[in-house]
């Protein structure tokens, strides 16, 4: 699992069937530590209703196309969850 940040939506109307009916964010990844950039953003389906400006929990992989409910649907990311909060012990870091 990782953070990142919701920046935009993006819409297709032309798509492979198994994605009819997902909503499909723009995802920002976050570095957990340091809460500064991690890479490109992404494309991720959203099974929980995320929304633009909000920090969330995503997963890649099999884990994405699992959360999704069926291991054939074409996405590499999927939000799982939204951040209310996060604490890190920096005495740990």
């Amino acid at each position: 699992m990782r953070i990142g940040k919701v920046i935009g939506n993006i819409w297709a109307t032309r798509k492979e069937e198994k994605l009819s009916g997902l909503k499909l964010l723009i995802i920002q990844p976050v570095n957990i530590v340091t809460k500064e950039l991690d890479g490109a953003p992404l494309v991720s389906a959203d099974i929980i209703g995320a929304g633009i400006g909000e920090t969330v929990i995503f997963v890649s992989g099999s884990s994405a196309r699992g959360a999704v409910g069926d291991v054939q649907t074409p996405v590499d990311a999927t939000v799982v969850g939204i951040v209310d909060d996060l604490e890190i012990d920096s005495a740990l870091i």
